[in-house]
């Protein structure tokens, strides 16, 4: 697996799960563009997920991590982005399959729903898991390109 850069922000929510997750990433040997928040301090989850999906469609990362305390606001704005196709994951299949069949290119996770070790391994799985193409490329560009 090729190292890439991974672009990460959470809100207050997320806070104490992105820096584990950083931990991750960075004994995985990726490099970590840490979009904020630096804190548990209340911040606007729509912010941080705007920061993520604008890194990937300007090329600074390949990928995306975004935690806010549910995961559902803060994939809900990264999602407002066509380019950008953000994964709620709460276990290791839906974390395989959003790569294989979605083509997804940000993970995204609720801080307060899921612990740090399934966290881990569904990070791990959602980076090491290919794009299967095929019957599902017409359905990711539809996501892509609406009509």
């Amino acid at each position: 697996m090729s190292k890439e850069t991974i672009a990460i922000a959470c809100d207050h929510g997320g806070y104490q799960l992105k820096k584990e997750l950083m931990e991750e990433l960075a004994d995985l040997g990726h490099k970590i563009l840490d979009l904020g928040t630096d804190s548990d301090e209340s911040v606007d989850y729509p912010d941080y997920g705007y920061a993520v999906a604008k890194a990937l469609m300007e090329g600074k990362a390949t990928k995306g991590v975004l935690i806010c305390g549910s995961g559902i606001g803060i994939s809900i704005a990264a999602n407002r982005y066509p380019e950008i196709r953000a994964a709620l994951v709460h276990d290791a299949l839906g974390a395989k399959l959003s790569r294989q069949h979605n083509h997804a290119n940000v993970i995204v996770f609720g801080g307060r729903m899921i612990g740090p070790d399934l966290a881990r391994d569904c990070l791990r799985i959602f980076l090491e898991t290919e794009t299967e193409g095929g019957r599902h490329e017409r359905r990711v560009e539809k996501l892509t390109n609406p009509q």
